[in-house]
């Protein structure tokens, strides 16, 4: 019983590994290009992961036109300029600087900016009036002990 248990645990990994696709590449240039694609890319069904990592079906399609592209000759670029076209700009975790990630970036500084130049601006007219009323009452206690020493 301990030996079936023994080789159980040593052929497991074997299976484990009978999942896993095998891409031939021609040179290593190609199978390292390929492997930085497939985790620069993410896969369009999943929540932030890339194509590397992800067992959905989509993404098993995106590594497999990787792979033909870059089989094909293809560099870095056109590889992700492919997807981009076909998959938009969310396949790619880097994406361009447009108008859109623009916006995206600077409204959360604005916002932040603003609240912070409203909280010194309030802080600062509060300090004024209350100034102001202070002010305004020591005169108003100085008038009245004023009127009293002249009417003893």
């Amino acid at each position: 019983m301990i030996r079936l248990l023994w080789v159980m645990t040593l052929l497991l990994p074997l299976y484990a590994s009978a999942f896993e696709e095998v891409y031939g590449f021609n040179n290593e240039q190609q199978r390292q290009l390929f492997k930085e694609l497939t985790e620069e890319l993410r896969c369009p069904k999943c929540q932030n992961q890339n194509i590397a990592d992800s067992d959905a079906l989509v993404a098993q399609d995106l590594k497999r036109k990787v792979y033909q592209l870059v089989l094909e000759g293809k560099d870095k670029t056109q590889v992700i300029d492919y997807m981009r076209v076909r998959y938009g700009d969310f396949v790619y975790y880097q994406p361009p600087i447009n108008f859109a990630t623009l916006f995206l970036w600077l409204v959360p500084v604005v916002f932040i900016i603003g609240s912070v130049g409203m909280v010194v601006w309030r802080r600062r007219n509060a300090a004024t009036e209350l100034d102001t009323a202070l002010i305004a009452k020591a005169e108003k206690l100085l008038n009245n002990d004023k009127t009293q020493e002249n009417n003893p």
